[in-house]
Parts: C-alpha cells; structure tokens; sequence
C-alpha cells in the first residue's frame, strides 16, 4: 500500500475532528487554513481558559442570586398582615407568572436588538425597585399590581447572560469569549436581527414543545410553606448536589442521565411525602430528596436543550419558549397546596407534583429519542447536500452537519 493511501492529510484529519465533535456545527471547520480559523482563537496570553471563565462566573452569578422568595414572607405573616384570605395568596403567586410567561419570547427579541448591557441593567433595576415596593404594599391589590410588574422585570433577566460583550473584558478575551460560544452552537447569524420568520421556524420544530414539557413537570409547588422554616439545610444540600451534578455531566459530555437520576431522587422524595405522615425526620429527609433532585434537574434540562439549539436566533428563541411555558406549570402548582386541603395536603398536593415530575421525565425520554434518531438519520444521509455555508448557517442545528449532544 502506498504511504499516500495510508496517510491522512490536514482536511482528512479536519474531518475526522468534525466527526468527533458532533454537537455543534461549524462551518469553517472544513476549510480552516493550516487548522487556524477564528473558531480556534487560541486564549489570550494573559489569562487562561479556566481563569477568564471563573472570572465571568465571579461577574454573572452573584446577580442571580438576588431573587426575593415570597414564600419566606408568607412565613413571617404576609397573610397575616394584608389580611389575605381564602385563595388570594395563591392568586398573588399565580400572576407572577402571567408576564413572566408571554414577555419570555419578546424580551430575547429585544436584547437582540438593544443590547444585553442595556437591557439587562434595565430589568435588574427595575425588578430591584419592585422588590423594595414589595416591602410597602398595604393590601392585596397592591400585591397583585407589584407581583405582576416583578414578573414583567424577570422576564428578561435569565436569558440576558451573554457576556460576549462585556466591557470589562478585553478586545482578545472577548474575541475568545465568542469563538467559545460560535464553537457550541455554530455561527449563528448573530449579525442579523430576529425576524417573526424566525420565531416561526423554531416552533416548526416538534421538539421546541418536548422541551418545554420537559421543564414544565419540574416547576411546581412545594410543600406547605411551613416547611420553609427549616429550609436551609435542604437547600444547601440541593446546591451541593446540583454541583456535583453538573460537574460530571460537563465531564462525561452527558446529559439525559443526569435529568433521569435526578428526577428519580424527586420522585422518591415525594412518594415518601406523600404515605408517610407520622415520622417527622423521614419527611423532613424527603424534603432533601425533593430539593437535591428538582434543582439539580431543572439546569440540566435547561442547559441541554439550550445547547442543542444551534445559532444565536433559534437559541434566543428556544431558551425563551422553555423557560416562559414552562412556568406555566408554575400558575397550575400554586393551586396545589390550598388552605382549604389543610391539614392533608398530601393527597392532592403530592400527587399534582408526582405527576408533573413523571411527565417531566417522560418528555425527557421522547427528547431523547427525537435527538438521537435525528443523529443517526443525518449519519447515514448523503452528506453533501447542495446546502450552500450561509444555509448551513440560518439552519442552526437543522443543518445536515449539526450533531445533538445525547
């Protein structure tokens, strides 16, 4: 055999790289000159890779973790004080969710257009002065007018974490900062706008809405609020696990399993909720099962659907779809535990939030099934299409060449 016929050359092992790394596309890939291409910005000199992401960390996460819970208020005698009666505490948490819903979608739109500096200082703004306004109200109109203008404040902050633009960055990190992102989804079309042509595409997609059901099971009501009370431990676990969580799913390139094995733990932490009544230690112990499973779930799902959505329009416009009509299951699980159910909230209660999370897992099996059936379709269909670059390109992770991440 000839050395000619057993050696690879640079576009051979270019493509055989491009098989490797199947969740993402990128369309250069193949034509890099001498493997550089600005997909492949190597970190800058002053800095590493590791450093500059915890440095983005250090900026980003501290911000969310700013978030009032109401639930907490309701301990310390909100209902008490505004003199709430019958369901209108349920109906304060319900419309919450009514802006948070509908302004997902238009928020990303917005950012896109204004800029992720401006209008995420915005929202932070003026969901930090409804927040103190909360503090004032006197009756419950007010609190259904302050709930509302927080939900319309919220809307637009989970998704406006790009920090691709930051300024406090320089010229070379940001470059990186968006070669890294362009290396997960693709280039995107980022130049461009989002037109209602977009939105549309995404949602002529039938796994937009796996998605969401995916997210939808796990946002739900929680026991009654006197729980909250011993909070801290259970939460804290939560934290703990969640990291750990996402730490191996990063590691293993992994995602459906580290949405099942979480959910699994959810669904036994109510099980137990739900038949034993008598054993104060065991049910406080399954509070742990419930939070260590729910909030270790909940990112995963986010993050794996985010990241199989490729190109900055169809990310902007699915990651607002999952997180907006997903909490929905919010409006319906602040029904859940009702004042009239008292003392037995089990029954109806845990049994909504079972249903849900095993709906939830459900629609992380069909996800994962529509995925990987897609990947294989696309492995044995011809690979060259006649699909120009900027096709691939608008396409996203509809594009022949896209890979999605099992």
């Amino acid at each position: 055999m000839r050395k000619d016929e057993t050696s690879e050359s640079p576009d051979s092992s270019v493509g055989h790289e491009q098989q490797q790394a199947k969740n993402y596309y990128d369309p250069d890939l193949a034509h890099a000159v001498h493997g550089v291409d600005d997909l492949h910005i190597e970190c800058p000199s002053n800095t590493t890779e590791r450093k500059l992401i915890a440095r983005i960390d250090g900026r980003v996460i501290p911000w969310l973790t700013l978030i009032t819970n109401i639930a907490n208020a309701s301990v310390f005698g909100l209902q008490k004080d505004l003199k709430l009666t019958g369901t209108e505490y349920n109906t304060a948490l319900t419309i919450f969710f009514i802006p948070y819903i509908l302004l997902e979608i238009p928020s990303n739109i917005i950012l896109k257009k204004v800029g992720p500096n401006i209008w995420l200082s915005a929202c932070m703004f003026l969901f930090g002065l409804v927040t103190i306004c909360q503090g004032l109200v006197h009756g419950y109109g007010g609190l259904l007018a302050i709930r509302f203008f927080l939900g319309v404040a919220e809307s637009g902050m989970l998704p406006a974490f790009f920090p691709e633009n930051a300024k406090w960055l320089t010229e070379e990190e940001r470059a990186y900062v968006k070669a890294r992102l362009r290396k997960d989804q693709g280039r995107g079309a980022a130049e461009r706008r989002i037109e209602m042509k977009d939105v549309v595409n995404v949602f002529r997609d039938y796994k937009v809405f796996i998605a969401g059901f995916m997210y939808f099971g796990l946002v739900r009501a929680y026991p009654p609020p006197e729980t909250q009370l011993h909070s801290v431990p259970p939460w804290a676990s939560a934290f703990a696990f969640a990291m750990l969580v996402a730490y191996v799913s990063d590691k293993t390139k992994h995602r459906f399993l580290f949405t099942i094995i979480p959910i699994a733990v959810t669904i036994a932490g109510f099980a137990i909720l739900l038949t034993v009544h008598h054993n104060h230690r065991l049910e406080y112990g399954a509070l742990f099962l419930v939070a260590m499973g729910s909030f270790s779930a909940m990112p995963v799902i986010i993050c794996w659907f985010t990241m199989n959505l490729g190109g900055h329009h169809r990310r902007s416009v699915g990651t607002a779809w999952q997180v907006g009509f997903g909490n929905i299951g919010g409006i319906i699980a602040t029904y859940a535990f009702l004042a009239k159910d008292a003392p037995r909230y089990y029954k109806p209660g845990y049994s909504i939030c079972i249903a849900f999370v095993c709906l939830s897992a459900a629609s992380c099996v069909c996800y994962l099934i529509a995925i990987w059936t897609q990947n294989r379709n696309r492995d044995r269909a011809p690979r060259d299409l006649g699909l120009t670059e900027f096709e691939k390109t608008e396409k996203g992770d509809m594009s022949p060449d896209y890979r999605y991440l099992l």
